[in-house]
C-alpha cells in the first residue's frame, strides 16, 4: 500500500493519506490517547509507533 505523507502547520503532526477511506461514515473519530483507541485496530496499533501521541482519523 502507498501512504502519501503531508505537513501540517503544526511541526509536530504529520498528515497521512492511505488513499482509501479510514473512518468509515461514523467518523471522524479523535482517539487523544491509546485508551481511548479500543474501538479501532488501527489506532491502536499507530499508538505502538515510537513516538505518536495522538491519532485523529477522518475522511
Amino acid at each position: 500500500m502507498f501512504i502519501q505523507t503531508e505537513p501540517t502547520p503544526n511541526p509536530d503532526t504529520v498528515k497521512f493519506l492511505p488513499g482509501h477511506p479510514v473512518a468509515g461514515d461514523a467518523g471522524p473519530f479523535d482517539f487523544p490517547d491509546v485508551a481511548s483507541a479500543r474501538m479501532s485496530l488501527l489506532a491502536r496499533a499507530l499508538f505502538q509507533v515510537d513516538g505518536v501521541e495522538r491519532v485523529f482519523l477522518g475522511s
